[in-house]
């Protein structure tokens, strides 16, 4: 099979896995018990005004016809409106999918960070006192529960010291002129230390321990013997050839990583208020607001599934060896 037939094959799977995701959560939300339209019709209405409200929103039509529109409406992002709000579910998304982005996008880029290093230095000293720390860091950091640590966060750093705020993105009283303002004042950075760093810890561990393994294979190589034998320093050793060649794996995970640091943002945004789309679809879920909770699903998983598509290509593109049969 050639790479052309294996991308059209993929992409076919990909349609399938959307389909099937948005069929799930069709059908799953309108299993639920309570009445979705609580929200919106007062005991105090008449029923006539009930029947109205109910037919605005489509809820009087038979089921079928319900999810054969919503599927057309799926494929152009139409996610209807919010029965809770009235506004459109492409508007609530747009809000709060921003900040939810910063705030994965920031713990990532430092658990990568730090998980890249230790695990370069846990490879290359293997057997030491350092080594076996950073394993038992990186397996405590993939086990605690991540709202677990933030609550541990906020009664350490945020009641018992006043060092970090409590909740939310910004101190009550602030306003700003726009997102890039607020994402650069320093009231904002103050708010976003703790939730960032709790979610970078529960990162952490996977590209450390991912790291670690694919340098004990690279330094088994014989090129490493080379190196050592032309006199070159250990530290560019470890780095510029040993490091270099054990970034595949990594590469390749980051964006399957990336795509469920995105939606592992609920935890952490409930514990620590963060006005994100992580928080917005628990809330709608609980009020039975079905066009915003489908809505956020379907972005949370269309996130993952999209990345993981971009990891299957990136490797074939990064390690020529790979065939597609």
């Amino acid at each position: 099979m050639g790479k052309a037939s294996f991308v059209i094959r993929r992409s076919l799977q990909l349609v399938a896995t959307f389909w099937a995701v948005g069929t799930v959560l069709f059908f799953l939300f309108r299993l639920m018990p309570g009445n979705p339209t609580s929200f919106v019709i007062s005991p105090q209405m008449t029923p006539e005004a009930r029947r109205q409200i109910i037919e605005s929103y489509g809820l009087d039509e038979p089921m079928h016809v319900q999810y054969v529109k919503f599927l057309q409406n799926a494929i152009t992002l139409d996610f209807g409106q919010s029965f809770h709000s009235n506004a459109p579910v492409e508007d609530v998304i747009l809000t709060y999918l921003p900040n939810t982005l910063v705030l994965m996008l920031t713990a990532f880029v430092i658990a990568y960070a730090f998980g890249i290093t230790l695990g370069v230095l846990s490879g290359w000293y293997r057997g030491s006192r350092f080594e076996r720390s950073t394993v038992i860091t990186a397996l405590l950091a993939r086990s605690v529960p991540s709202f677990w640590v933030g609550l541990m966060v906020l009664w350490v750093f945020g009641s018992m010291f006043n060092l970090i705020p409590m909740a939310g993105m910004t101190s009550p009283g602030i306003e700003h002129e726009n997102f890039l303002t607020m994402v650069l004042s320093v009231d904002f950075l103050k708010h976003l230390v703790a939730p960032a760093l709790v979610l970078a810890y529960y990162f952490m561990g996977y590209p450390l321990l991912i790291m670690r393994s694919s340098m004990l294979e690279v330094l088994s190589e014989d090129f490493i013997d080379v190196c050592r034998a032309k006199g070159l320093k250990e530290r560019t050793i470890m780095f510029k050839h040993a490091a270099r060649n054990a970034l595949l794996p990594i590469v390749t995970a980051a964006a399957i990583a990336l795509g469920y640091a995105v939606g592992g943002s609920v935890l952490i945004e409930t514990v620590f208020a963060w006005p994100g789309i992580g928080r917005e679809m628990v809330r709608a879920v609980l009020r039975r607001d079905f066009p915003v909770a489908q809505g956020t699903f379907m972005v949370l998983a269309a996130t993952i599934i999209l990345l993981n598509f971009v990891a299957d290509l990136a490797y074939g593109y990064l390690d020529p060896r790979v065939t597609y049969d």
